[in-house]
């Protein structure tokens, strides 16, 4: 690994943050137009939205791993706004840029950076989760338009979303994964119903979706009729990409420790405690190893070598930190485990962790179960056979 910057990316990071310094300040975090305006000036100057071609409202600048993380790291430093969150941009915008038509290009990804168009992801069904192929959920072209009947479950925030893209059956007599299309529509529309559901944390952040002849046009298809399977490919990468980065499991891991400095146990700060810091240092070491991985990545990017089965192992590698990141948590914060945070008064204390020990659990299903990762590493990684 190399992980000293070149004068010229150490000229460019200096160009960043001269940037930040001009364009941003804290105190315009909570004015969303401050924040829109912010968003366009960066992208104009080429900070933000670097893989979308100015065409579709990006800056259309040539890929360099390393700029990008001087980019994410400069704008983290001082809290300035990135591209829009959500699946929208993370997965929806790189899987048109992959696999959509011209028309598409140019209707949905300017509108989904500015965030006039928010997406939900309609992939998980009652019975179709892990095994996705087997999904029920029908399409049928009639009179230029897609009639879409079926449901849709752990759709997350398709509550406050405006449109879904969504692996629908619309060849009822071709194989299980060829006859699958990937189609575009709105959510606010006749026969679509949306029912948000409660979780065991008091949150209502994933909701169940129901569709009764729900409409989208015939050219809302991206990629043809039967290649669904194929395209989901694409949003899957992206998606797994973004829920593996190693600067997560060290932000977590950092507020695990500062988290022990402010608790007592055994009267005294828990990062004092012996068992405390002998659990702290494992976790430690774990996280080091995925951010030694992330640098071992970030140099095959940057020369154009191919990092092989690390890159596969992301997912995992988070997905483990964070079950040991919660279990440690739950140690330390020891009664604070009896409360709930409170979603709607302030900010909770040190009862957040047992939000985090729920998330922990997730993390083992979203972009894909952990048994699911283990065989594509196994298969695609380690070339063993399919069991």
């Amino acid at each position: 690994m190399d992980l000293e910057l070149s004068e010229s990316h150490l000229a460019f990071q200096e160009e960043v943050e001269n940037f930040l310094v001009s364009n941003w300040r804290s105190d315009l975090a909570k004015d969303p137009e401050a924040i829109s305006v912010f968003r366009r000036t960066a992208t104009g100057a080429g900070y933000l939205y670097r893989n979308v071609p100015e065409i579709y409202g990006g800056s259309g600048q040539s890929p360099d791993v390393l700029k990008a993380k001087i980019i994410r790291e400069s704008f983290a430093g001082v809290r300035a706004p990135r591209e829009m969150p959500g699946v929208g941009m993370m997965m929806l915008v790189p899987t048109l840029l992959d696999c959509g038509s011209e028309l598409q290009k140019q209707s949905f990804i300017p509108r989904t950076l500015t965030g006039e168009y928010r997406w939900a992801q309609g992939y998980s069904e009652p019975g179709a989760g892990s095994d996705l192929a087997s999904l029920r959920t029908k399409g049928e072209l009639v009179d230029g338009h897609w009639l879409i009947n079926g449901q849709k479950i752990w759709t997350t925030m398709a509550h406050k979303c405006t449109h879904m893209f969504a692996l629908v059956r619309t060849e009822p007599d071709a194989g299980k994964h060829a006859g699958i299309s990937y189609l575009l529509f709105e959510l606010d529309q006749p026969g679509v119903t949306i029912r948000p559901l409660k979780q065991m944390n008091g949150d209502k952040e994933f909701c169940e979706v129901f569709f009764e002849d729900a409409r989208a046009p015939a050219d809302w298809i991206v990629g043809e009729r039967g290649e669904g399977w194929r395209v989901s490919k694409s949003t899957l990468k992206h998606e797994r990409n973004s829920v593996g980065a190693a600067s997560g499991s060290k932000d977590l891991f950092d507020k695990l420790v500062k988290q022990a400095r402010k608790t007592t146990l055994n009267e005294r700060p828990a990062i004092e405690d012996p068992l405390v810091r002998d659990r702290l240092a494992k976790i430690q070491g774990h996280v080091m190893a995925h951010l030694c991985a992330g640098y071992y990545q970030l140099s095959c990017d940057a020369g154009g070598a191919d990092a092989g089965i690390v890159g596969l192992m992301n997912k995992m590698n988070t997905t483990v930190i964070g079950h040991e990141i919660a279990a440690a948590a739950s140690e330390v914060i020891g009664d604070s485990n009896l409360q709930m945070p409170d979603y709607k008064v302030g900010r909770p204390g040190a009862e957040k962790w047992v939000n985090q020990q729920m998330l922990s659990l997730a993390a083992a299903l979203g972009g894909g179960t952990s048994n699911i990762n283990l065989n594509i590493i196994a298969e695609r990684g380690l070339g063993l056979p399919r069991d």
